[in-house]
């Protein structure tokens, strides 16, 4: 299969709409634990996994996108 420019895009813009609501929700978490919230440390472990996880994604489709869009200009 070969990536057109506009898989490209979308492979970007997943990768940015990823990072972006995981950012706010990293910041919501951290206001929470900061603000002393009581929760089972398996709430503050699993939540970061998840963090972690969905940026990682972020990553691999965010260089995908750009792969894309790098072997489409040389075209």
């Amino acid at each position: 299969m070969r990536f057109e420019r506009k898989h490209a895009w979308l492979l970007l813009g997943v990768a940015v709409w990823n990072v972006v609501t995981y950012a706010m929700f990293t910041r919501n978490l951290w206001s929470a634990h900061a603000s002393g919230e009581d929760r089972p440390t398996g709430y503050w472990v699993a939540h970061t996994v998840l963090i972690v996880v969905n940026l990682v994604i972020a990553v691999v489709l965010g260089r995908l996108g750009l792969k894309a869009l790098r072997a489409r200009a040389q075209d």
